[in-house]
C-alpha cells in the first residue's frame, strides 16, 4: 500500500505541478488582497478537488459506458503522461498542463480566476484527471489501496493550496531555476511511470497473444 501511495503521490505532484500552480496564481492576483486570494484559493482547490474525485471514482464506469477497455485508457493515458514528462524535462509548455496563449489571454480579463484557468485546466488539467483514472483502476477496488490513492490525491492538492497561499514567498526562494531542476526530476520520474502504463496497457490488450 505505501508503495502505492508513494507512486499516486508522485504522479499527481507531477501531473498537477504545485509549485508552476503557485506561480500562476501569484501572476493572476497580484491586485488581489489576502482575504481576496484566499477565496480564489480555496474555491479553486474546492472545484478541482471535486472534479478529480469525479473521474477517480466514476471514470471506470464511465469507460465502460462509453465502450472503451481499461487497457485502451491504460495505453492512452500512458501516451498522454509522457507527452507531459517530456514537455517537463525539456521545460516547454503544452495545453495539457499549462494554459494556451488564448487561454492566457481570456484569464487576464477575468475577475474571478478560481474556476478558469486555476481549477481547469491548471490544477484539475488532463493529465491529473487521466492519472486519477488510471491510478484508481490498477487499484482494483482494493479498500487500502483505493484509500491510498485518494490520499495521496488529497495530499498534493493540500500542498497545492498551500503554496497558493504562499506563492510570491515560493517564487523567491525556489526562482527560476529551482523551479525548473524540481520540474525536470519529476519529468524523468513521471516518464517511467508513462512508459510502464503503456507496457501495462499493452499487455492487457490481448494484442500481443493474438
Amino acid at each position: 500500500m505505501l508503495d502505492h501511495a508513494i507512486i499516486a503521490f508522485a504522479t499527481f505532484f507531477a501531473t498537477i505541478g504545485p509549485p508552476d500552480v503557485a506561480v500562476v496564481f501569484a501572476a493572476l492576483t497580484l491586485r488581489n488582497s489576502a482575504r481576496e486570494r484566499l477565496g480564489l484559493a480555496i474555491r479553486a482547490i474546492l472545484v478541482a478537488s471535486a472534479i478529480l474525485l469525479f473521474f477517480a471514482f466514476l471514470g471506470k464506469p464511465l469507460l465502460t459506458y462509453l465502450g472503451i477497455s481499461l487497457a485502451a485508457m491504460r495505453t492512452a493515458g500512458g501516451v498522454l503522461l509522457l507527452l507531459i514528462a517530456i514537455d517537463m524535462v525539456f521545460a516547454r509548455q503544452s495545453g495539457a498542463t499549462s494554459m494556451t496563449q488564448p487561454e492566457e489571454r481570456e484569464a487576464a480579463g477575468s475577475a474571478d480566476i478560481s474556476v478558469f484557468p486555476m481549477a481547469t485546466p491548471l490544477i484539475a488539467g488532463p493529465g491529473a484527471i487521466g492519472a486519477a483514472i488510471l491510478l484508481m483502476a490498477q487499484a482494483q477496488g482494493d479498500a487500502s489501496r483505493t484509500g491510498a490513492v485518494v490520499a495521496a490525491l488529497l495530499a498534493v492538492l493540500a500542498v497545492t493550496f498551500v503554496l497558493m497561499l504562499a506563492a510570491a514567498q515560493v517564487q523567491r526562494v525556489l526562482g527560476v531555476t529551482g523551479v525548473e531542476v524540481l520540474t525536470r526530476v519529476l519529468g524523468v520520474l513521471l516518464a517511467a511511470l508513462a512508459v510502464q502504463f503503456l507496457f501495462d496497457g499493452i499487455a492487457n490488450s490481448g494484442l500481443l497473444s493474438s
